[in-house]
């Protein structure tokens, strides 16, 4: 995949308002903090494209990045935010998950984990949610830079015991920092837009 040209499409608070051009899209999730923002920023070459928040768990809406006029990667809100009430929290869980099972645009999923930490509750659950609707979905191991090499096996073990992965799921190594990943996933993020002109063309 070659990305020429990556643009801010807009933010949305709920469902209702989302862009209604059936333009196929690939959404991130991943608890707060974990580099959704630097993720698309490093994709798609452009510093700043996408807003991280210093806060984490401030970030409570969809971001929408329009890639090469034709597609759509989505920025969901970070689960695990802390210092918010509950009833926010249950409004945040209860529009990711209408969007993830309702979205008929939704050709995938990147599941951001930061390498450095085992994933938590929040993390074993998203991943078993999304095995359960059967929506296809890619594990990113981020801030794979702020690891020794050494290290990087043991977590990405501890990843694979954590959220008991079958031998083929293997975390992308990803640095926002020195690039490490990108080219990976643009080709994964290739395969998973493709699988749709595969869909067409076998019905």
């Amino acid at each position: 995949m070659i990305i020429k040209q990556a643009e801010y499409s807009g933010t949305y608070v709920n469902l209702e308002s989302l862009p209604v051009d059936q333009k196929l899209e690939v959404a991130l999730v991943g608890r707060s903090n974990v580099g959704k923002s630097s993720l698309i920023n490093k994709l798609v070459n452009r510093r700043g494209l996408a807003k991280s928040s210093s806060t984490p768990g401030k970030t409570r809406t969809i971001n929408y990045y329009q890639i090469n006029q034709s597609w759509y990667m989505v920025d969901l809100p970070g689960y695990g935010y802390a210092r918010v009430s509950k009833k926010e929290k249950d409004r945040w869980g209860q529009m990711v998950d209408r969007y993830l099972e309702q979205r008929g645009q939704l050709r995938g999923v990147l599941m951001l984990l930061d390498i450095r930490h085992e994933p938590n509750r929040n993390d074993v659950i998203m991943k078993e949610w999304l095995e359960h609707k059967e929506i296809p979905f890619l594990l990113v191991a981020t801030k794979a830079d702020k690891i020794s090499r050494g290290a990087r096996s043991k977590q990405l073990a501890l990843i694979r015991r954590t959220l008991d992965l079958k031998e083929q799921d293997i975390p992308v190594c990803f640095s926002a920092q020195t690039g490490e990943g990108v080219e990976e996933l643009k080709q994964m993020l290739q395969e998973l837009l493709d699988s749709e002109e595969q869909i067409k063309e076998d019905s």
